[in-house]
């Protein structure tokens, strides 16, 4: 099954150097039973897009940890044996709003990384005003949520996993 972690620079390094990412349990985004149902009209690859962008938007809350981390959304796409994918709606701590959520109960080796997909440079600022939002878009305020969703006008970059060394 393929999945989407989201990540940042500072993390993608450490997985570059451990050459896994884990320790599991893994917070991850995938084409899932809720996802389907929820976007109903969807193809695969409009459901593939949604998982990505929801594991992007999950980016965004890596990024408020970490302050020192470049303000670029980064997500991993994996390729993982269905046993390892936890799917369990409304239970399990997963997120009912969240319909492409799941667990992954294992570590993902570094030969299961398919591609990585990152903001470009020019996305920067738009990204960090995102992140200094997500408070008061949690909060409820509409403004900070349209700032956290312009973020999402930017277009992750496709990376090979060869290319992760450059990027880093």
């Amino acid at each position: 099954m393929r999945v989407y972690l989201p990540s940042t620079l500072a993390l993608l390094a450490g997985v570059q150097e451990s050459r896994e990412i884990g320790p599991a349990p893994l917070a991850a985004h995938a084409v899932t039973p809720a996802l389907r149902e929820w976007y109903a009209g969807g193809g695969d690859d409009e459901l593939e897009y949604a998982a990505l962008t929801a594991a992007a938007r999950a980016s965004l809350r890596l990024l408020a940890a970490d302050p020192s981390a470049p303000r670029r959304r980064v997500v991993l796409a994996a390729e993982m044996p269905d046993r390892v994918v936890e799917w369990a709606p409304g239970g399990a701590g997963l997120d009912d709003d969240e319909p492409s959520r799941v667990r992954l109960t294992s570590p993902v080796p570094w030969k299961k990384i398919a591609s990585g997909h990152v903001d470009d440079a020019e996305a920067e600022a738009d990204v960090a005003a995102a992140v200094a939002a997500l408070p008061a878009a949690d909060a409820g305020d509409d403004d900070a949520g349209f700032t956290v969703d312009g973020a999402e006008g930017h277009e992750l970059l496709w990376y090979a996993t060869q290319e992760f060394r450059d990027l880093l």
